[in-house]
């Protein structure tokens, strides 16, 4: 298998390189631009065939498009696609299988697992997740696989949705060790006042835990984000393994996000950022709303038997104004997340249901 990383470059591999388009949909070898039909067809005109004829896919309401289909062994090495700007990014839902099993390793909407859950458009510089202007979303994470690998996307909104999109993988073995990539998504619209919102819960098997993207809209006043993050590994019941202390110091920030006269401060960095804060308007915008991540690449969460990951919903009360002391509170935030795993089975037992466009939507 081919190293990952700078120092791979210069080595020799027999891997085999490939990729997947709307101008190769196979992925087959010299069969890139054969189009003569295709949504950029009018575009071209005259100019002929290997002109730019297919370079995307019209995904029609309802409409479920598979993206790849691969036959193994292989690695997955990058994911690059972008939509007629901000399209349906809440309202279509990413699928990734491996082996040939029916249920999904990753179902996620397509713009939460690109770090970008509100519709509105946020860059992004992390070694994983790259998101340019304007609205071209890039992942890096290596999925491998053994025999099969297929992706597909769901369009669950009322219009027809355009997709560029690009496949880069490698054809080549795969070691005994290597496991399969998951994602998973959840909604807690709003966290139930004294209760924690679940990112994981039942995961079972082998693996490592490598990354965190929130969507949090704040329902509260005052600051919100003092809730703490808990890894429940092998076994844990009441109380975690691993316990943070904070959900802004989770994500390596510090004091609220809050820089003095200058109010929360966005940052985006390779292994964590908060890349995303939606200010209220005085109008249609009523909420504050925050996107960030946290990637354990270089410190990933390692379980043998079993995972759960929780964040409370946990903010500071007003203090001394109305006489009572400086507190901690309950709050009941909307609070979407994503989980990134590694697993050593190709699908898990348990994962949430797939959402409807009422649980998805941005409000």
């Amino acid at each position: 298998m081919t190293t990952f990383g700078l120092d791979g470059i210069a080595r020799s591999s027999r891997a085999v390189s490939r990729s997947i388009s709307a101008e190769n949909p196979t992925g087959g070898k010299s069969a890139g631009g054969m189009a003569t039909e295709g949504t950029g067809a009018v575009a071209a005109g005259r100019l002929g065939r290997g002109w730019k004829i297919s370079p995307s896919m019209d995904i029609a309401p309802g409409e479920t498009a598979e993206l790849a289909s691969i036959e193994g062994p292989g690695t997955i090495r990058h994911l690059w696609c972008t939509t007629a700007p901000h399209q349906a990014w809440r309202a279509s839902l990413l699928r990734l299988y491996w082996e040939g099993e029916d249920k999904p390793a990753v179902e996620v909407p397509l713009g939460d697992f690109f770090c970008n859950g509100w519709n509105v458009f946020s860059q992004v510089s992390s070694v994983p997740v790259a998101v340019n202007p304007n609205g071209g979303f890039n992942a890096y994470w290596p999925m491998p696989f053994r025999r099969a690998a297929r992706i597909t996307l769901e369009n669950l909104a009322a219009e027809q949705m355009t997709l560029y999109y690009q496949v880069d993988y490698e054809l080549d073995g795969v070691p005994d060790d290597a496991a399969y990539f998951h994602a998973q998504w959840r909604r807690s619209h709003p966290v139930p006042s004294g209760e924690v919102h679940t990112l994981l819960d039942g995961v079972t098997g082998a693996g490592s835990y490598v990354g965190t993207y929130l969507a949090w809209g704040v329902n509260s006043p005052g600051w919100w984000g003092e809730g703490e993050v808990k890894f429940y590994l092998d076994g844990d019941e009441e109380f975690p393994t691993i316990c943070g202390t904070g959900t802004e110091d989770y994500f390596g920030g510090a004091w609220n996000f809050d820089v003095p006269e200058q109010g929360y401060t966005a940052y985006t960095t390779p292994y964590l950022g908060l890349n995303q804060i939606l200010r209220p308007d005085g109008l249609y915008r009523s909420q504050q709303r925050f996107g960030m991540y946290r990637w354990h690449i270089p410190d990933p969460v390692r379980f043998a038997e079993d995972l759960r990951v929780t964040v409370q919903s946990l903010g500071i009360g007003p203090g001394q104004g109305n006489g009572l002391p400086h507190r901690y509170r309950h709050t009941s935030d909307d609070i979407a997340s994503t989980a990134f795993f590694y697993l050593d089975a190709p699908s898990s037992a348990s994962r949430p249901a797939a959402p409807d466009l009422l649980t998805l939507e941005v409000d």
